[in-house]
């Protein structure tokens, strides 16, 4: 009872993996065939150009959350029908929008929407 007794005794052949070890590389955990959480994220969001910032911020514009959830069904429609410059008129606004990257290109007010022509839209999308 005095003698040492130590895991290697135990068990006397070391414990083998079934498989080999795979090394995963920082951030390309994802199975192929899958977005990653930063290309869902970025594919489900409306972006402003900063152009369009700039000029929402000059004519005094902002945008709610309901108004940017409008808009994000809006471009979804527009894609639905294969466009890819779209006019979105709502709430008395304008605003061009890059429907591939769900970008607004530029926006204006009634104001600045008189006597304008649009040009380089493929479609129009009114939202009530």
């Amino acid at each position: 009872m005095t003698d040492r007794m130590t895991v290697g005794h135990l068990y006397p052949n070391p414990i083998q993996p079934v498989a080999p070890a795979k090394r995963v590389e920082p951030g390309v955990h994802q199975p192929l065939g899958t977005k990653s959480f930063h290309d869902v994220f970025r594919d489900s969001l409306v972006r402003v150009s900063h152009h369009a910032g700039v000029r929402l911020q000059q004519r005094g514009i902002e945008l709610k959350p309901e108004q940017m959830d409008k808009i994000h069904t809006a471009i979804e429609k527009a894609a639905a029908k294969g466009a890819k410059e779209s006019l979105i008129l709502m709430d008395n606004m304008a605003m061009i929008v890059n429907v591939k990257n769900k970008t607004i290109v530029t926006a204006m007010d009634g104001a600045a929407m008189k006597d304008n022509v649009f040009t380089h839209i493929d479609s129009a999308v009114i939202i009530s």
